[in-house]
């Protein structure tokens, strides 16, 4: 059982107790060092507060300042840009491991700035990778996207699947994993890669579950779903994809691996704004399809996750109870018309 301090840092300690309480993670990451980039992000700011709840000394690094009160109490904070400036040495001396978080998130931006994705992914992560072999920081965690597997050739995304990436975002990640992998490779250091799939949660301030969030405070009466709404995916809740993380950051058989991260509940847009209405608790409003998104979006992302749950990961949130929560954070900080 983990002992989790009883300062409850903003979005609460609650869904990280429940999914570590069968590991140990403490005993793993209590006294080390350890740096977060994209520490100022929806995951990357709860992977903060998880590693200090276990009492690791952290170090953040984003491009932002956190925000008047943002940074959870205790870290490091280092405000700098991965991409640009003097050598990353300092940010990664002294670590005992590194989860690299940063980069562009969206997808859909990449397709408009796609010298602007490239930078804030693959140079950004050959700097920090330099950082990395010339100081030994430890363990390296990378967070790839499942968008490297492109269009799915099978109903369920495994590892092995083949790498058809369909965006510049993606190619920008795959081009990151196989960059790591030759240092890993070339200097004999411990690289774990993670490809993560659709993460949900408190503070998420973009993308699909918030979007129709948002569309429904501006107008509960009707809602505009961009695409077919037949796209498929598997949300995972933030406190589970932490887990996920810390897990193969702290296995010692997860060196050198990939590990698909992600939900085991596949819904459709419109299975999933179905649900959130009933979440909610509003009356059905209209629902539109515009018919398309944008260019290289996937129909179908779900992933076999059963490699990850070899290390002993289980999520103990789920779908159902994550969807919950999200509507009562959404509730209490944008307070909406229901």
């Amino acid at each position: 059982m983990l002992d989790c301090p009883a300062r409850r840092p903003p979005g609460g300690w609650r869904g990280f107790r429940e999914a570590t309480r069968s590991m140990d993670l403490r005993a793993h990451y209590a006294g080390r060092t350890v740096l977060v980039t994209g520490a100022g992000g929806f995951i990357g700011s709860h992977l903060a507060e998880a590693l200090l709840g276990l009492g690791a000394r952290v170090r953040l690094l984003d491009r932002r300042a956190p925000a008047a009160g943002g940074a959870p109490a205790g870290a490091e904070i280092l405000t700098r840009s991965l991409a640009e400036g003097p050598p990353l040495d300092d940010a990664v001396d002294g670590c005992d491991g590194i989860f690299h978080l940063a980069g562009n998130a969206s997808p859909a931006l990449s397709t408009r700035e796609p010298e602007r994705d490239f930078a804030d992914n693959v140079v950004a992560t050959q700097r920090l990778a330099d950082a990395w072999r010339r100081r030994g920081a430890g363990g390296f965690v990378f967070a790839s996207s499942a968008l490297v597997y492109g269009e799915p050739q099978r109903p369920l995304i495994d590892e092995d699947h083949p790498l058809r990436p369909g965006l510049p975002y993606a190619g920008a990640k795959l081009a990151c994993e196989v960059l790591l992998e030759s240092y890993a490779r070339c200097w004999d250091l411990d690289l774990r890669r993670v490809r993560l799939f659709n993460t949900f949660g408190p503070r998420q301030r973009a993308y699909v579950l918030f979007d129709l969030l948002e569309k429904l405070r501006r107008d509960p009466r009707r809602l505009e779903i961009l695409g077919t709404g037949a796209q498929r995916r598997a949300y995972n809740y933030v406190s589970d994809t932490v887990q996920a993380l810390l897990c193969v950051g702290a296995h010692p058989a997860a060196r050198g691996g990939i590990y698909n991260v992600g939900g085991d509940r596949p819904v459709t847009i419109l299975e999933l704004a179905d649900l959130l209405i009933d979440a909610i608790g509003i009356a059905r409003p209209e629902v539109a399809c515009t018919g398309q998104s944008w260019p290289g979006d996937v129909a179908t992302l779900v992933g076999d996750t059963a490699r990850l749950r070899g290390l002993g990961y289980a999520p103990a949130v789920g779908f159902a109870e994550g969807l919950r929560r999200m509507v009562a954070w959404h509730r209490e900080e944008f307070a909406p018309p229901w």
